[in-house]
């Protein structure tokens, strides 16, 4: 099901309260909290209202469901936007573990980021985003060993693709079906009617990556749409 609403605002309030419910329960119990987020448009007002949510920052850990293979200040570079929007005020205090690293491949940076991303499952938070083609972090249709990423059952944490592919065509970082599938919970945000009716498709069976998401039954997933 889809849940709608009537503002970018409204939407982002959703996102975030659950985000924070997510994250309060186990730094209640006196643990670390995970959070995975998402580049691209839709998540900055969420990130906004996190980074002053009153959450002990100190022990929550964030990465990214993927990146591009960009410095960090590179306008691509979904760092970047974390590092502007999520991890500023109250939210500064958080640990960021990246998924781009210095090396000289993408494949590479994964192959550096894989041990302390799959440290911090099970995720208490995954924020996701999704294209128009239907891909959620950059398991993008076309792109190189995008089947080995798309197993639910596969090994892999972090995978790096370093064909150029996806807008803007950069090789990338992403995080796998199956680390997806570690998260406790996931929120895919979309907006406009072309997102929703490939949502509809995907649900109809479609063979799109966020079908993947939709119907799996381990984990779940809400949509959140704003016209």
């Amino acid at each position: 099901m889809i849940e709608t609403f009537e503002t970018p605002e409204a939407l982002a309030r959703a996102a975030a309260e659950a985000t924070i419910t997510a994250l309060s329960q186990p730094l209640q119990a006196g643990g670390r909290g995970s959070l995975v987020v998402t580049g691209g448009r839709s998540p900055g007002l969420v990130y906004d209202l996190l980074s002053r949510a009153p959450l002990d920052w100190a022990r929550v850990d964030i990465t990214l469901s993927d990146d591009r293979f960009v410095p960090a200040d590179h306008p691509a570079s979904n760092e970047a936007l974390v590092s502007t929007r999520l991890r500023v005020g109250a939210g500064a205090a958080s640990r960021f573990i990246p998924l781009r690293r210095p090396a000289p491949s993408a494949a590479v940076s994964a192959d550096l980021a894989e041990a302390e991303v799959a440290a911090l499952a099970p995720f208490h938070m995954t924020l996701l985003g999704m294209g128009p083609d239907g891909h959620v972090a950059s398991l993008i249709p076309g792109a190189d060993r995008l089947k080995s990423a798309m197993d639910p059952t596969g090994a892999r944490v972090c995978l790096g693709i370093d064909q150029a592919i996806g807008d803007p065509p950069l090789p990338r970082i992403t995080l796998s079906l199956a680390a997806l599938l570690q998260s406790q919970a996931i929120i895919i945000l979309i907006a406009g009617p072309e997102k929703r009716q490939v949502i509809a498709r995907a649900k109809a069976g479609a063979d799109l990556p966020v079908g993947a998401l939709l119907t799996q039954t381990r984990v779940p997933v809400r949509v959140l749409w704003t016209p």
